[in-house]
């Protein structure tokens, strides 16, 4: 067996200790952020409170995660949406809640919100904030309180304070103590994080990913790995 068909027992425990923490019911929706910084602190954020998916509205850069996740990308996957109507009608098929970060008199504090339920935040563009339609479709809007002389908080600390709030609820309702991802999300995530080159090539061939045993090491057949070593040499001719 090739030596890149093994991660270290160490890595190994430590991606399924964080797959063990993800929270697939719990996201954000990014409505044209694009701030390279934001988006980046975004993304780290997310991944420190266990969000296993990202949702994001581009008009114009479709190619976000690429340019500002830092590495992040294997561990918090992110779905680019063309408009904001599509990204919530997709967030309430999954039976969210989605909430909308606003200033306006029917805003409520955001700690006031239940996230121990499915739950989605918007957070708008760095200027101009989240649309009029975000705003209609959304369920509730929530505000941050604040007593100084600004009015708005830094896109990426307003998202960090919800998330953190999130964590907060959920942990005490003992929503970290159970792996809610399924084992097949599980095992897609430990190949692409741990094996990027031979996630490259499967993907380029067109084969199936294979299965992740106990001890961190690729279980395939002698076939797969076949296929595999000819898209190698295939490559390097």
């Amino acid at each position: 067996m090739p030596a890149q068909a093994n991660m270290s027992p160490q890595r190994y425990a430590r991606i399924r200790q964080l797959l063990s923490f993800r929270q697939p019911t719990l996201t954000l929706c990014l409505e044209q952020v694009h701030n390279p910084f934001n988006l980046s602190a975004i993304i780290r954020s997310c991944d420190a409170v266990g969000v296993h998916e990202l949702h994001a509205v581009s008009y114009e850069n479709t190619e976000m995660r690429k340019d500002t996740a830092m590495g992040s990308e294997h561990w918090v996957k992110t779905k680019i949406h063309g408009t904001i109507e599509h990204a919530i009608d997709h967030l309430k098929s999954q039976k969210m809640q989605v909430l909308v970060t606003n200033l306006s008199a029917q805003a409520v504090d955001f700690r006031d919100i239940d996230y121990t339920q499915p739950t989605a935040i918007i957070l708008g563009q760095e200027k101009t904030g989240v649309t009029a339609e975000a705003i209609a479709l959304a369920d509730h809007e929530i505000i941050i309180p604040m007593v100084g002389m600004v009015q708005s908080l830094n896109v990426s600390v307003a998202a960090a304070l919800v998330l953190y709030e999130a964590q907060r609820q959920r942990q005490l309702a003992g929503m970290y103590d159970t792996q809610q991802l399924s084992e097949q999300v599980c095992q897609k995530v430990l190949f692409e994080g741990a094996f990027p080159r031979l996630k490259e090539i499967c993907d380029r061939k067109g084969l199936p990913y294979p299965q992740i045993d106990n001890n961190g090491h690729i279980d395939e057949n002698e076939d797969w790995w076949q296929k595999v070593q000819l898209t190698e040499k295939m490559t390097n001719t």
